[in-house]
């Protein structure tokens, strides 16, 4: 059972490099092995799975969240298209970065149970650069074939898809995969009064607006999520 802290991302000692992947990339101990063992079962048939992202702390979901808030990095719809920052109030701007982006204290980056993956084989020579966007992920798209093998056998390995498909919350993310059994566990312990303590207690931008609305963004951005047994033809794949 994680701590509060740990819950909230405010502390990183249940976190550990994972063997293989570029420093930085950390998780769960259990969770690290049993990626492991899927990246090896998928260069056995033929696929390239590499993290893109990992463990994430609240200071790191903070500064994402506020160069959002603020207008220095972009915001999307749930299609994928940008908007016009300087005609959204706040509770638009709010509900734009949630599509795409966790609120700190909320993320499941911070559990070490969850990661975003993609083919690093054409992306090698740095010609091309990942975006984490769905059409990257789509038929035509470099990271189609990994995501296609994920579908078929993710679940073998305790991976589960929570964005496999949109479902009025945060948008699908074909890229994002979660243990089931460590990242069950840490979500029914992230309760409403954790996480209205933990922003209580730390700045973000729009924290009033937040606040005030915090149980519904709990049950629309965090709650709702797609089920850990969903079919694999259920599973978004573009």
């Amino acid at each position: 059972m994680l701590t509060t802290e740990q819950l909230c991302g405010l502390a990183d000692s249940h976190v550990q490099q994972v063997a293989g992947e570029r420093e930085g990339i950390r998780l769960q101990e259990t969770v690290a092995q049993a990626y492991q063992a899927m990246r090896e079962a998928a260069a056995q048939a033929g696929v390239s799975i590499a993290i893109a992202s990992a463990f994430r702390d609240f200071q790191r979901q903070r500064a994402i969240w506020n160069r959002k808030f603020t207008g220095e990095a972009p915001l999307y719809n749930d299609h994928g298209d940008q908007l016009d920052h300087q005609q959204l109030n706040t509770g638009e701007k709010v509900d734009a970065i949630l599509t795409w982006s966790a609120l700190p204290g909320a993320s499941r980056h911070h559990w070490g149970t969850d990661f975003d993956v993609y083919d690093p084989r054409p992306f090698a020579s740095g010609k091309q650069q990942l975006q984490l966007v769905p059409s990257e992920y789509q038929a035509s798209g470099p990271c189609h074939a990994m995501h296609q093998w994920l579908r078929q056998h993710a679940r073998e390995f305790g991976f589960f898809f929570p964005y496999a498909r949109y479902q009025g919350g945060v948008a699908a993310e074909p890229w994002h995969l979660s243990h089931c059994a460590l990242a069950t566990e840490a979500h029914a312990a992230l309760s409403l009064s954790v996480l209205q303590q933990c922003l209580q207690q730390h700045d973000i931008q729009g924290k009033g607006y937040v606040l005030e609305r915090l149980a519904d963004i709990k049950q629309r951005y965090v709650d709702t999520i797609c089920r850990a047994d969903i079919a694999p033809e259920d599973v978004w794949f573009g």
